[in-house]
Parts: C-alpha cells; structure tokens; sequence
C-alpha cells in the first residue's frame, strides 16, 4: 500500500541525476525510491550513494512499478523522446532533464500524447524556479527600468576537448545550442513573455560535426532584441543583462545556477541575494510535484507551449547554421 510519501524514479544515473537526488535532502514527504539504468552496476552504485531504495536494469521494470508517483528522465537528449514515450504509455507523470528532446517534431508528438493521456509533463526548466528569479519577475512587473529594449547573454565556457564525450558526440546530439543555448533561449522567453519574430544566427560546426559556438540576435514584435552567444571553446562572463529605458538588470554569473541579480536605476543599485536551500534543483522538483498533487498537467512556469516553441527555435537555428543530426 502506498503512503503519502511522494516517490520518484529516476532513468539514466549520471551527472545531472546525482544533482536531483541531492536535492532531496530539503524536500518534505518525498523520496527517490528507485533507479534505472542499461548497467546494473552503475544503478546500485548510484543506490548506494543516495540511499535508494529499488534498482532495475530495465526502464521498462521500473515504469512498470506502481509505487511510483512521477519520473524523472536524464539520459541524453537523443534518447528522450524514446523514454518520455515509454514512461507516457506506462501512466506516469515525467519530468526529463533540458533540452527536452532532440527537434520540436518530437516535442511535439510529446505533448500530444500527455494532454491525450491526460498526464503531467514537464521540461526541466529549473533555472525558472530559482528563488532570485521570483525577485527578478516583480522587478519587470512593476517596469523598474521601465521599457525593456534589449537583452544580451553569454553562457560559454572553454571545456577540456573530448571528442568522445557527449558534447562534441554528433551520436547523441552534442553541441553548444541544445546544451547550453537553451537557458538564454528560455530566460529570454521567460523575460518577454513572448517568442521572436525575427532571428539572426552565425554558427561554427566543428571535426565531429556538432555546433561549437552560436551566436544570435532574436527581434521581437515589440521592438525588443535579444543577443547572446554560447560555445564550448572560450569561457565568457556568462551573466544576463535586461536593459530598459530607465535602467537594467544584471543576472550575476553563472545566471543559470544565479542566486544574485541586482537592480540598477538612476545610479543606484539595489541587490537581491536568495541563497538556495539545497542545490537549486529542490524548486523544480517541488513544483512538479506541487502540480500532481493538484492534478495539473503541466506548470504554468515553464508551459508545454513554452518548451515546444523552444524547440521550434532551435529548430531553426539549426538550420541556419546547417546542422541536422544523422538520426533525426
């Protein structure tokens, strides 16, 4: 029988897996009950570390588990569409990491399955939830630096090159744009509360054919204009600027992971500072959770039209670039 703790399942025990289990050592009636993964000893060594109750060797066991609530899919971005499908057809709610799948056609194919299936979906958006973005949002509500007219962002770094490793791997949809372009793509989305009607994109495809450097200028039918750049060959100073006619609004390096922005108007400066309670990943997971238990299907921070547009963007960014991934 199950109790009223909220239990999750996790597919795919890497990196960013071990970042969500960490965060629930804040989170109430909550638990990560079970992992899945193609290597056995790869999921009990990721049990053991956390304190995980159930270990598969076989997704399909795991979705197939009725103790558990909701599941959290962080496999890479190749796989994603294959999983959330089989968690979708298993009647679970799914949470899967960012970029949420390789191409909006998938994304979309998603969405249409989950809304006919009437199941939570959701796009691990979690930089939307950090608690210094609340206080971001009531700056651009109450027009602080009043008309917004440009925003500009960079989120790059100079990673130690690996061709084999995911990022530069064409095989499993490496590359800067679907890695690391969807925050500036997502933040600025989130800022404007609208998608661009115009983009302007200039791309460097490096040897194992995947984007190593993006840089765009997005326009928007409110004459606002979007410019960031993104790579894995230079580390740059990786903040987020929003600039209106009275002033700006400065999301500290790494903004992503931000927990400092500060308010500049008329030379004066006012700074926000909201530590987290865990990692960072407690808001998002919270929020999904916070959405089941009140029978929604999907968050109203970080929308399915929100992530499908997302995808569609980047869709067309690719193509500009001239980069299609053998698979697709």
């Amino acid at each position: 029988m199950k109790s009223n703790l909220f239990r999750w399942g996790i597919i795919g025990p890497g990196r960013i897996a071990h970042t969500f289990a960490e965060g629930f050592k804040v989170i109430e009636n909550a638990e990560v009950y079970a992992v899945a993964s193609r290597d056995a000893g790869r999921a009990s060594e990721f049990a053991n570390e956390h304190n995980i109750e159930v270990v598969y060797n076989s997704y399909k066991k795991l979705l197939e588990d009725k103790n558990i609530d909701a599941v959290y899919i962080a496999t890479p971005v190749r796989f994603h569409y294959e999983q959330v499908d089989l968690a979708l057809e298993a009647g679970k709610a799914v949470l899967c990491e960012k970029p949420f799948t390789v191409n909006a056609s998938e994304a979309g194919k998603l969405i249409d399955k989950a809304r006919e299936k009437k199941l939570f979906l959701m796009e691990a958006m979690w930089t939307r939830y950090l608690p210094v973005y609340s206080q971001i949002r009531h700056w651009l509500n109450e027009e602080c630096i009043g008309d917004i007219k440009l925003l500009t962002s960079t989120f790059s770094f100079n990673f130690p090159r690996n061709e084999q490793g995911r990022l530069l791997n064409h095989q499993l949809g490496g590359g800067a744009l679907l890695d690391l372009g969807i925050y500036p793509i997502s933040i600025s989305q989130w800022v404007l509360n609208q998608n661009p009607i115009e983009i302007s994109v200039s791309g460097i495809l490096g040897s194992t054919n995947v984007d190593e450097m993006v840089a765009a200028n997005f326009k928007y039918d409110t004459d606002v204009i979007s410019q960031f750049c993104t790579g894995m060959t230079t580390k740059t100073g990786n903040d987020f600027y929003v600039y209106g006619s009275k002033g700006h609004i400065r999301i500290h390096s790494m903004f992503w992971v931000a927990t400092q922005a500060t308010l500049s108007v008329d030379d004066k400066e006012t700074v926000a500072i909201k530590p987290f309670r865990a990692n960072g990943f407690e808001y998002e997971t919270e929020e999904a959770m916070h959405c089941i238990n009140e029978g929604k299907l999907e968050s109203p921070g970080m929308t399915l039209q929100d992530t499908l547009a997302n995808m569609q963007l980047m869709d067309n960014i690719r193509k500009e670039i001239g980069l299609t991934y053998d698979f697709e």
